[in-house]
């Protein structure tokens, strides 16, 4: 089962949908910020009922006992489930698609409603003509693969046909992650808080990556002698983990600051309105410097998690460092 709440729901109403989704099975995996998977399979037989009926008997439960309506996907696999959460209508109801018949209620659909698949995706498919998810499945997998990128070609080419082996994962993920470092002293240096402003970037990133998370909003908190602070928070173009989006965007907001006199004592850096990695469309880039980096960046995961945090990073931080 594939839930999503209204959207913009504020995060305390999030946490109580979660609440409930508990009461009808324990395997509950949280996508914030406004959906969650289910397995049904050990509620069917508590309950002794049928998917539809569990469905119905959670929208009945929202709406009476917190005034909110959901749209409830149902069906054998994650993406079959999230697809058929995001045909039904607002404000809310619920779509059962049958295993035996998956395959042919996906076929007529646009290859744009495919799970994980992004605009650019989907405008290199029309390019071909393939409009369809059952145009999509009817086409080889090594053709899908040249056209979207081996591991994306490979994923779309399996969710066309139904096939989704990833399973619900209990989880509830934190809604925001947070890095912090306290100045040695009193910094008026604009170098050294941008050194270690990248120093949390870094950081932040690989926490991310870890928690297979990406943030759609950051934000950077400044404290100053004195006791003072300064705040500000600004969304990503589109959900991220990747140290290049997230520096970009902390350094615009390090500088609305305007630092000639403050004296620093600490920084913080958080990614907030985090949601599921899995979640974010692998989009088509022909910016081979970015795919270069973020082949780097995979890399120096690697070689972090073997060595230690501190092994390698940008110069500005090793230098720091020492």
């Amino acid at each position: 089962m594939h839930v999503r709440c209204p959207d913009r729901v504020p995060e305390v109403s999030y946490r109580k949908i979660l609440e409930e989704l508990t009461m009808l099975s324990p395997v509950v995996q949280a996508l914030p910020p406004s959906a969650a998977l289910v397995e049904l399979k050990g509620a069917l037989r508590f309950h002794g009922t049928d998917t539809r009926r569990l469905g119905e008997m959670l929208r009945v439960r929202t709406i009476s006992r917190l005034s909110l309506d959901v749209r409830i996907g149902i069906g054998p696999t994650v993406t079959v489930a999230a697809i058929a959460s995001a045909q039904v209508p607002e404000p809310g109801g619920v779509l059962a698609v049958a295993p035996a018949r998956a395959a042919d209620w996906l076929a007529p659909l646009p290859v744009e409603a495919l799970h994980g698949i992004g605009p650019r995706q989907a405008d290199a498919l029309h390019e071909y003509g393939i409009h369809t998810v059952g145009l999509l499945a009817a086409i080889s997998p090594v053709t899908v693969q040249r056209l979207l990128g081996g591991k994306a070609g490979r994923t779309a080419a399996d969710r066309a046909r139904g096939i989704d082996p990833r399973p619900v994962v209990p989880r509830a993920l934190p809604f925001s992650a947070t890095v912090r470092c306290t100045l040695d002293r009193h910094t008026l240096d604009g170098a050294t808080v941008r050194a270690a402003l990248l120093d949390l970037i870094v950081q932040l990133g690989r926490l991310l990556r870890g928690r297979g998370q990406a943030a759609r909003a950051l934000t950077v908190i400044l404290r100053f002698a004195g006791g003072t602070s300064w705040e500000k928070t600004r969304r990503l173009t589109e959900p991220s983990a990747h140290d290049d989006d997230l520096r970009t965007l902390a350094y615009q907001l390090l500088d609305t600051a305007g630092l000639q006199r403050g004296r620093l004592t600490g920084i913080a850096l958080k990614g907030e309105d985090l949601v599921d990695a899995d979640r974010v469309a692998q989009q088509i880039s022909l910016d081979t410097a970015r795919e270069a980096r973020l082949v780097a960046e995979a890399a120096m995961d690697r070689i972090r998690d073997k060595f230690g945090p501190g092994v390698i990073g940008p110069a500005a931080v090793i230098r720091r460092a020492s």
